[in-house]
């Protein structure tokens, strides 16, 4: 082979090799808890997904894997995406205690009434105090919470005082807390769990949002749902994040499609999407039959006070862990106020 021709060759494949740099091709793995036709997978996570690979004209391919089909348990998929066995993950941030501490504030009682403005909140004081404490490990995409949450047992529920003896599946720490406060026997469990635990009689009911009723049938187990008017007796906090190492890996511009596709704008509409879907679940209880009870404000108020304590406590455990408890829950409620005057 002549030098010219070596070099020709030589030529025509460094420009093959820089035109497969350019338009590298990228495939990503999204892993969840629920069933891909839940509400949160098909209305938000899909969405997203759906979004990100025609935003990149294809070179973003996203595998999607439900109910926990690349292995694990739902409380293992931060560390997921942290090690990368997944390059994205869905997982509410109360499957693993404690270890999202200032994040707790947006699920103490009675602080939400919108899970957009919530979201919005929640999105911010993250941005402003948390990225690089509680988030340090992996690239937040999306931080937003439910709709209100309502209580649904097999016995009516509206006193504080009838939840005595009532063993209650609780989703977080400071849920756990705050119904154990209250009289019930609280339970923690992921969300997949509550179906066969309620069929098989280990927990008498769930704190949930309307709009997982119908993934799970809970309809069909229990009899009561008890809703609270206004802010929420609880609401949960859900992370949507992605590998760094993954994230570092893409060029430029496919970082630029994810990150358009992330953040505070998506962190609102996964909020407002969530608590939209409440309605649809609210609709198959009353259609079986089951007892809707909505509380009046002054049941609500009794409910209000009782929950004290735990905001409280929650706030007197964060100042003494030196995160400034009592700035994190005025900051919290100042921009969920601000954002749902904007609603």
């Amino acid at each position: 082979m002549t030098i010219t021709r070596r070099i020709l060759l030589g030529a025509l494949a460094a420009g093959c090799l820089s035109t497969t740099a350019f338009a590298q091709e990228v495939t990503l793995r999204l892993h969840q808890f629920l069933p891909a036709q839940a509400n949160v997978p098909a209305h938000i996570l899909d969405v997203w997904a759906d979004k990100v690979e025609a935003d990149s004209a294809g070179r973003i391919k996203i595998d999607r894997f439900p109910a926990m089909q690349l292995g694990g348990t739902p409380p293992q998929l931060i560390d997921q995406a942290i090690d990368g066995v997944a390059d994205i993950v869905w997982t509410v941030a109360g499957y693993t205690p404690g270890r999202f501490p200032q994040l707790e504030v947006f699920e103490l009682p009675f602080i939400s009434a919108d899970a957009e403005a919530t979201s919005r909140a929640f999105w911010e004081l993250a941005e402003a105090r948390m990225m690089d404490t509680d988030f340090a490990d992996f690239k937040p995409l999306g931080l937003w919470v439910h709709g209100p949450g309502v209580i649904h047992t097999n016995r009516p529920i509206t006193d504080v005082a009838d939840l005595r003896g009532l063993k209650l599946r609780a989703p977080s720490r400071t849920t756990t807390t705050m119904f154990t406060q209250l009289g019930a026997t609280s339970v923690g469990m992921p969300v997949p769990a509550v179906p066969e635990s309620l069929s098989r009689g280990v927990i008498d009911g769930a704190v949930i949002p309307w709009e997982v009723v119908p993934a799970l049938k809970v309809q069909e187990l229990v009899t009561y749902h008890t809703e609270f008017p206004g802010d929420a007796i609880y609401t949960l906090a859900f992370i949507f994040a992605m590998n760094q190492d993954s994230y570092d890996a893409l060029p430029a511009d496919l970082q630029a499609v994810i990150d358009a596709n992330s953040g505070l704008e998506f962190s609102a509409f996964a909020g407002r999407t969530q608590q939209n879907d409440d309605a649809p679940g609210r609709a198959l209880a009353q259609q079986r039959g089951n007892t809707i009870i909505t509380l009046t404000d002054t049941q609500a108020e009794a409910w209000r006070a009782a929950s004290q304590p735990t905001i409280d406590a929650w706030i007197a455990e964060a100042d003494a862990a030196g995160i400034d408890g009592t700035g994190l829950y005025e900051a919290a409620t100042a921009l969920i106020a601000k954002h749902s005057m904007g609603n």
